[in-house]
């Protein structure tokens, strides 16, 4: 019998960042733990809050179409 897979729902608890020894360490859900430098960091900072805005924005255009 073939089970089709659950759909992959969104993550709704936030990732912990920490700096320790000159590195950014996130702790996110489920054990996911990454170190990172201070730069590759900043940039996954911007890139996490760019794609978040236009999620929001996907989101709030499905809510109200025109």
């Amino acid at each position: 019998m073939h089970q089709e897979p659950l759909p992959h729902l969104p993550e709704t608890k936030a990732g912990i960042a920490a700096a320790e020894d000159g590195q950014v360490i996130l702790d996110g859900p489920n054990g996911v733990a990454v170190a990172m430098t201070p730069e590759a960091a900043m940039a996954t900072a911007r890139s996490l809050l760019s794609a978040a805005e236009e999620a929001t924005n996907q989101r709030d255009t499905e809510a109200h179409p025109s």
